[in-house]
């Protein structure tokens, strides 16, 4: 039985106003091809690189997030290869001098299962260009708006063994980054994109071959590509077969790998030293200001929501989630607060089928966090049951208030006993089989009877009064 030993590089774009050496800026989304460029991006004679700080700030940031060691000396390296995307023919980046090492993340697997990812390096370096290929046309074009642009790209030892948890390592990077606002970390607009490098091997022998599928722009691939290479290797081994140490391609259409190239060796990039740029020394004192602007972290987020007592698996959706996270924070800091476990079964059940029905996230919605919690609130105090809360669902989502809808509507719970018993008296009259079956045993059947009672009473009775009263009149 084989094995896969997996690592990723993971490359984030940093959240900054202008590119990682140039003041050209950043924010290139949407933008005419070559308009978010300057000589340093064209890679122009007699240009000099000048380092952004507020890169070097998000750095550190992410490091410190990743649990890694930040201190001590940084340096940046060419990195030398030579495509079309590339118009320096180098990329300037960190070689033995990363900016963060030797840290870890935790994570929680659907299964609740706990598993560490050691994190081995995460480094800056600046972004190429982005080659277009028009369908059926013989050539290529070239858009240098990424050019230049800040990315941080993170290493993970090879602790990965299966597509689960690299989907969930991936997801907890994600929410860290978004939550230090370090990036956007949006695969689909390519500001997260992911390598996977995998190999197999038997119990007890030495690691095979490894094989590097690259560019994988949304956590599905990522799944995908490490299922079927694993199968692909397994069946290349099993019939005899050698793996060779390529760069494969994932192609999404056929759902499968291809070789792009023979995968490069280090000494092929000829690192050496920037000679345009000196070390940076982190200090003690550059560390403690970048710790003291953090924001909550998923994990504490999750810590926290756990205490105030949200089921653990509620508690680490919301805090992988910013927007819903921020959301739900802001619910429960309304006075009187609600209560944190029904709060969270709204917002991760009904509201959140509200929003996928539309295809819309929580901040494309009118809902207030006001509003849900005093829907919440409602409920608990007796004022309104689940089902009417239900049906005012689609109005509190346009973002009108559950208190004046329940005023203006009339929709208070009924706890009048005697509307209450003309009703069970007419659900009865209606129905004597279903009283015969109860009052000879049968006391499940009272169900059928519960329903036309609540029908009859328009949904506004008290769930609970009406079992009351239900029971004393047949009996029970």
């Amino acid at each position: 039985m084989y094995r896969a030993v997996i690592g990723l590089e993971v490359h984030l774009q940093l959240k900054t106003r202008s590119k990682l050496f140039s003041a050209c800026p950043a924010d290139y989304h949407g933008a005419e091809p070559n308009t978010f460029t300057d000589p340093l991006t064209l890679g122009l004679p007699g240009t000099l690189p000048t380092l952004n700080r507020e890169a070097v700030d998000l750095a550190l940031m992410f490091g410190l997030g990743l649990n890694c060691d930040v201190s001590g000396f940084t340096q940046f390296h060419r990195k030398n290869y030579f495509y079309p995307d590339a118009p320096k023919n180098f990329q300037l980046s960190q070689y033995d001098r990363p900016i963060a090492r030797d840290g870890y993340l935790d994570v929680t697997l659907e299964s609740g299962e706990h598993t560490r990812v050691r994190i081995k390096r995460a480094h800056l370096e600046d972004d190429a260009g982005k080659l277009i290929h028009p369908a059926y046309a013989p050539y290529s074009l070239l858009d240098l708006n990424r050019a230049g642009s800040p990315l941080i790209e993170m290493v993970t030892e090879a602790d990965i063994t299966g597509a689960e948890q690299a989907r969930a390592f991936l997801e907890a990077v994600q929410a860290i980054a978004q939550s230090l606002g370090v990036s956007d970390a949006t695969p689909e607009e390519g500001k997260m994109r992911c390598d996977v490098n995998l190999s197999l091997h038997k119990p007890g022998e030495p690691w095979g071959t490894k094989v590097e599928v690259k560019n994988l722009n949304s956590f599905r691939s990522v799944a995908r590509a490490i299922e079927y290479e694993t199968a692909r290797q397994t069946r290349v081994l099993e019939s005899g077969g050698v793996i060779t140490q390529d760069t494969l391609g994932w192609d999404e259409g056929g759902q499968k790998t291809f070789v792009m190239r023979t995968k490069e060796g280090e000494a092929d990039y000829r690192y050496f030293p920037e000679p345009d740029l000196p070390p940076l020394d982190i200090t003690p004192e550059w560390i403690a200001r970048v710790r003291a602007q953090m924001p909550e972290l998923p994990a504490q987020k999750r810590e926290r929501y756990v205490a105030a007592g949200v089921r653990a698996g509620d508690a680490g959706t919301l805090s992988l989630n910013v927007a819903l996270s921020r959301f739900y924070d802001a619910a429960l800091r309304t006075e009187p607060a609600p209560d944190a476990q029904k709060l969270a079964n709204w917002l991760l059940t009904d509201v959140a089928g509200f929003l996928a029905a539309r295809e819309i996230g929580i901040g494309q919605a009118e809902l207030k966090p006001g509003h849900l919690a005093a829907l919440v609130r409602l409920i608990d105090a007796g004022t309104i049951s689940g089902k009417i809360a239900k049906d005012l669902l689609p109005d509190v989502m346009d973002g009108q208030d559950p208190g004046v809808l329940v005023r203006e509507r009339g929709l208070t719970v009924v706890t009048d006993t005697a509307a209450i018993d003309a009703a069970i008296d007419a659900a009865m009259r209606a129905d004597p089989a279903t009283v015969e079956k109860v009052r000879a045993g049968n006391a499940k059947a009272m169900n059928a009877l519960f329903g036309p009672v609540m029908k009859a009473t328009g949904g506004q009775a008290k769930p609970e009064v009406v079992r009351e009263r239900l029971q004393a009149k047949l009996g029970l």
